[in-house]
C-alpha cells in the first residue's frame, strides 16, 4: 500500500466548470494579495554597515551641519540644543539627534476619505502610492508629450481609485496651467484629488501659507470645522533640503507648520549620486541620511513625537552624462538598502521606485519598474512611492503605464505573501486522492477554493494562447491597457463631493475644475 501516511480514502467532490461557477457565485473568494504585507527579506546592508553609516550621518549633522537655517527653524532649534555657526551653519549634536530619533513617531494610521481604505503603518508593511509631479502627459495614440493640466490630475485620480494595487494617491502631476499662481495651484490640486478618490492622499504644497486654506476646505467637505484636523486623510510635504546640506526656503518653512499642526510630514530628500552627493555609495546613503534625519529633528524640535514619512530619496547619475537614471540596477540597491537603514532604526519609511528611463511604456519600462519596486517592497518600505505610469525619467506620465504597472505591484505583493507551508497546504491527503482518482487536480475542492485566495490574476497581461491572440486583434499590452483607461475614465465619474459642500467649496476658493470636467460627456475619454 502506498506510504506509511496511507488513511481512509475521502469521498470525492464534483468538480469541473459548473462547480467553479457555483463556488464563485456563492462568495467563496478570499484575496491572495492584500494592502500592507510585510517585506523586510532583502536585506543589501550588514549590521555593521549600518553602523557606519549612521555614525558618518551622525558626524555630518555634528561637525559639517545644514546651511541656510530659516529663522522658524532657528526659532526650535536652538533653544533645543541645536547651535549656528559662524558660517551660518545649523549644528546639530550627536546625543540630541539620537534623543529626537527616540521621540520620533513609529507608527501611524494613514487614514482616507472613506475609512475603508484607512493604511495601518507601521513595522515593515507595506503600501504602494503614485507619485511624481511631472509635468507632462504622453499622449497614447500620439505617441509625444505635452503639459500637464488640472484635469489630467482629476483623471489620474479617479483612475487610481480603481486600480486596486495602487493604495494611495500622491500628487503624480502637477496643473501646468497655474503653475504661475502658487495659491489657485495648490487650492485645485487639493480639490482635485478630494473629488477624484476615496483612497489616503498626498499634496506638495508650494508655500506654507496655503496649508490651512487647504484644511479649511477639507472641513467644508466633512462638513465641520477642525474634523480634518481630527482625522487627517491628506499628506502634505515637499523637499525641505536642498543637497547637499543646505535647507530649501519654501519647502522648509512648510516643514515647520506641518508640525506645528500635529500633521505627518510627508518630505522627499532626493540627492543626486555623483551630482549633489558622492559617487559612492555608501557616501551617498550617509549624506542623505543625515539631510532626513535633519527633518526628522527640526519636526521633534517643534513637536516631540511628531510623525514623519522618512523620505530618503537619494537618486542615480549616469556619470557618462550626469543626467538622472531612475530605472538603474544602483538605484534599486540603494533604495532598498535606505528601507533596511531606516527600518533598523524605526522610522516610518517612505522611499521611491518604479521610475524608468524610456520615454514610453515598453519593455525597457517594464523591467526597470519592476526591478526597483521589487527590491524596495522585499526590503520592507512602508511607503512605496512608485510611481506608477511615469516615464522619461520622472519627466512624463501616462496613463497607460499606471494600468499596466498596477498588475505588476499585484505581483510585488504576491511575492511579499510567500509560501504558506502547514499540514493542510502541503496537501498529502490532496495529492493521494489525486493519484488514485482523477488523476489530476483541475476539478479537486482544494484547487476550487484557492483560485482566488492563492492566485492572483492579471488585469492586462495578456495570457491567451498565441492562436487566441492572431484571432481576437493581436493587441499588445499597451493596446490593451489604453482600452482599458478610456472604460475607467468614460464611465467611473465619483460624487465624493456632497453638492452641498460643493457650492460651498466653490464659494470660497478660486476652484477651476468646471463641473463639466466632471462628469460623462465631457469629450475626453470617448
Amino acid at each position: 500500500m502506498p506510504g506509511s501516511r496511507k488513511k481512509s480514502r475521502r469521498v470525492k467532490r464534483p468538480g469541473g466548470r459548473d462547480a467553479r461557477l457555483a463556488l464563485r457565485a456563492a462568495g467563496v473568494r478570499g484575496k491572495a494579495v492584500q494592502p500592507g504585507m510585510p517585506g523586510g527579506v532583502y536585506k543589501p546592508l550588514s549590521d555593521r554597515d549600518i553602523q557606519r553609516i549612521y555614525d558618518t550621518a551622525l558626524d555630518i549633522l555634528e561637525n559639517i551641519g545644514i546651511a541656510e537655517p530659516i529663522p522658524e527653524i532657528l526659532h526650535y532649534a536652538l533653544p533645543g540644543g541645536c547651535t549656528l555657526g559662524d558660517d551660518g551653519r545649523l549644528r546639530f549634536p550627536r546625543a540630541l539627534v539620537e534623543d529626537l530619533i527616540d521621540v520620533s513617531a513609529k507608527e501611524y494610521f494613514a487614514y482616507a476619505p472613506d475609512p475603508v481604505h484607512d493604511c495601518e503603518i507601521s513595522g515593515e508593511r507595506v503600501y504602494f502610492s503614485t507619485s511624481g509631479e511631472s509635468v507632462s502627459i504622453l499622449e497614447y495614440e500620439e505617441r509625444s508629450f505635452r503639459p500637464t493640466r488640472l484635469t489630467d490630475l482629476y483623471d489620474a485620480a479617479r483612475l487610481a481609485d480603481t486600480l486596486e494595487h495602487i493604495h494611495m494617491f500622491g500628487q503624480p502631476f502637477i496643473a501646468a496651467e497655474y503653475s504661475q499662481d502658487v495659491y489657485v495651484h495648490d487650492m485645485n490640486i487639493a480639490y482635485a484629488e478630494l473629488a477624484g478618490t476615496s483612497k489616503p492622499f498626498a499634496l506638495g504644497i508650494a508655500e506654507a501659507d496655503h496649508i490651512e486654506p487647504i484644511i479649511a476646505l477639507f472641513d467644508i467637505y466633512l462638513g465641520e470645522e477642525g474634523a480634518f484636523l481630527k482625522r487627517p486623510f491628506c499628506t502634505f510635504g515637499g523637499c525641505p533640503i536642498v543637497s547637499p546640506l543646505r535647507f530649501g526656503k519654501d519647502n522648509a518653512e512648510v516643514l515647520v507648520k506641518i508640525a506645528e499642526l500635529g500633521l505627518t510630514g510627508d518630505v522627499a530628500v532626493a540627492p543626486q549620486a555623483g551630482a549633489t552627493s558622492p559617487a559612492a555609495l555608501a557616501g551617498t546613503l550617509a549624506q542623505t541620511f543625515a539631510e532626513t534625519l535633519a527633518c526628522m529633528a527640526v519636526m521633534n524640535l517643534v513637536k516631540p513625537g511628531s510623525t514623519i514619512n522618512f523620505g530618503m530619496w537619494p537618486f542615480i547619475s549616469d556619470l557618462r552624462t550626469g543626467a538622472f537614471s531612475g530605472g538603474s540596477g544602483e538605484e534599486a540597491l540603494v533604495m532598498a538598502a535606505c528601507a533596511q537603514l531606516c527600518n533598523h532604526f524605526g522610522f516610518i519609511t517612505s522611499m521611491a521606485s518604479g521610475m524608468t528611463d524610456s520615454k514610453i511604456m515598453d519593455a525597457q519600462a517594464g523591467y526597470e519598474s519592476a526591478i526597483t519596486s521589487t527590491a524596495l517592497a522585499l526590503a520592507g518600505c512602508n511607503l512605496v512611492a512608485a510611481y506608477p505610469g511615469i516615464v522619461g525619467s520622472l519627466l512624463g506620465q501616462s496613463f497607460e503605464g499606471m494600468v499596466i504597472d498596477n498588475d505588476m505591484l499585484g505581483n510585488v505583493q504576491r511575492l511579499l505573501r510567500g509560501i504558506e507551508v502547514t499540514e493542510e497546504t502541503l496537501s498529502y491527503e490532496v495529492i493521494e486522492d489525486t493519484v488514485f482518482g482523477t488523476g489530476h487536480y483541475l476539478n479537486h475542492a482544494q484547487t476550487l477554493d484557492l483560485m482566488q485566495k492563492e492566485y492572483l490574476y492579471p488585469d492586462v497581461a495578456d495570457r491567451r494562447t498565441p492562436g487566441e491572440w492572431e484571432v481576437t486583434g493581436k493587441e499588445d499590452i499597451c493596446e490593451l491597457a489604453h482600452e482599458k483607461v478610456k472604460k475607467i475614465l468614460s464611465g467611473h465619474y465619483p460624487e465624493y463631493i456632497s453638492p452641498d459642500a460643493d457650492k460651498r467649496i466653490r464659494e470660497n476658493f478660486p476652484i477651476r475644475l468646471a463641473p463639466r470636467d466632471m462628469c460623462a460627456g465631457n469629450g475626453r475619454w470617448h
